[in-house]
């Protein structure tokens, strides 16, 4: 489903248009500049770097994610070994599953992108503004969060855990350089120079992109939900003043500005359906991949605990907070969209609608039908989204955990 931009030529009603728009986007648009998801108005030869940095981040994580599954197929012959590094192959796989899933979505996400700068641009009067505003914020934060608890988990992985796996390699004195991401050795020999230097720079760099789509993904979820919800808000302001009028167009009775509103809720429901179109394969992957990999933090933190290993323990809490801290932001904004979607019905009965004519009554009943089945965000349309989803996720994890436990007990 791809959408054609559509270029407004409305003059903006909004004299701070700009600036909310840098407030609501700014942290996104670093992370996806960073993968090139971000669209961007450019000539000359800069317009190609987007494609660039795309091409060279599926290069870089298919070097590292190839390898890592060889080694674990072919070379690793430990159980447990293997099992420790399953966790990290997961991890990188679904981030680049989730990868091509945005960069097959780009065109959408413009779409979407541009639809929040136009309303932003449209916004008319200051308490619309300010409801806007209080969502968007909600985003912001919630990007924020992301970000700080994935990049610090991240990059604690690949410099503190790589330092705590040479000390235990010293301590069996091992004089093997190690790095975090193993290397299948019939490419090449990574234990000489310079090759252990590239090697390790470039798992560095898949590290950063696999955490830039991770909190992309997750931003993108926030940015998108929470307009959504802003706009809902306005609408039900709109439906509160239905019957005075008291901040509608001069002269318009009833019945105009009702079809104002519907236009309004409508173009709301289809920018839903968009985000879901956007979100769909991104949330799936997230969902499947979360529920194994926080299982496994899980059994590394439980392990890691009873072998008195500070560092191993620290590191994979840090990255079992962040995976779980992602899976919640989603959920949570999922279960955010759908209630604001059921309030509109919520708030056309609330009003005083018995002081309205007969046929704006009628027309109200259509509004009422449209909410009972609210805007949603599902992975795969195959779960919903919602607090109770997160819910099942924790106790899928914890009863793999127990599996697993008892698997290798025994």
């Amino acid at each position: 489903m791809h959408l054609p931009v559509r270029r407004q030529t409305v003059p903006p009603q909004n004299t701070n248009y700009e600036e909310d728009i840098i407030y609501v986007t700014k942290h996104n648009k670093w992370v996806l500049n960073s993968i090139g998801m971000w669209p961007a108005v450019v000539e000359g030869i800069d317009k190609f770097l987007p494609k660039i940095v795309i091409g060279f981040s599926n290069l870089v994580s298919l070097f590292t994610v190839v390898q890592c599954i060889l080694h674990i197929i072919l070379e690793e012959k430990d159980a447990l070994l293997r099992l420790r590094l399953l966790g990290l192959a997961c991890f990188a796989s679904i981030n680049l599953l989730k990868y091509w899933a945005v960069i097959v979505r780009k065109p959408n996400i413009e779409y979407c992108i541009k639809q929040v700068q136009t309303d932003w641009k449209q916004v008319e009067f200051q308490k619309n503004r300010m409801l806007m505003l209080r969502y968007g914020k909600i985003g912001r934060d919630l990007t924020i969060y992301s970000a700080m608890f994935m990049y610090s988990a991240g990059m604690c992985y690949i410099t503190i855990m790589q330092y705590a796996m040479a000390m235990s390699l010293k301590a069996n004195n091992r004089t093997i350089r190690v790095l975090v991401y193993p290397t299948y050795s019939g490419f090449f020999d990574a234990q000489k120079s310079p090759i252990y230097e590239i090697v390790y720079v470039l798992q560095c760099m898949c590290t950063f992109v696999f955490n830039s789509v991770t909190v992309g993904c997750c931003g993108l979820a926030a940015l998108f939900a929470t307009h959504a919800c802003g706009q809902i808000d306005v609408v039900i302001s709109q439906l509160n003043d239905l019957v005075e009028g008291k901040f509608a167009k001069k002269n318009s009775d009833p019945n105009t500005r009702l079809m104002e509103i519907v236009k309004h809720h409508i173009r709301i429901l289809k920018f839903s359906a968009v985000i879901e179109t956007v979100l769909q394969e991104v949330c799936f992957f997230e969902f499947v991949g979360s529920t194994f990999v926080i299982c496994l933090l899980e059994y590394y933190c439980i392990t890691d605990w009873q072998q008195n290993n500070k560092i191993g323990l620290a590191t994979y809490s840090m990255l079992l907070v962040s995976l779980t801290f992602n899976m919640f932001l989603l959920c949570y904004i999922g279960n955010l969209l759908i209630e604001k979607s059921t309030s509109v019905g919520i708030s056309c009965y609330m009003i005083d609608w018995y002081r309205l004519p007969v046929k704006t009554v009628q027309d109200l009943i259509l509004i009422i039908a449209m909410s009972n089945s609210p805007a949603k965000i599902s992975a795969g349309r195959i779960f919903l989204l919602s607090l109770p989803t997160f819910g099942n996720v924790l106790k899928t994890s914890f009863a793999y955990l127990n599996f697993v436990r008892n698997t290798i007990m025994y």
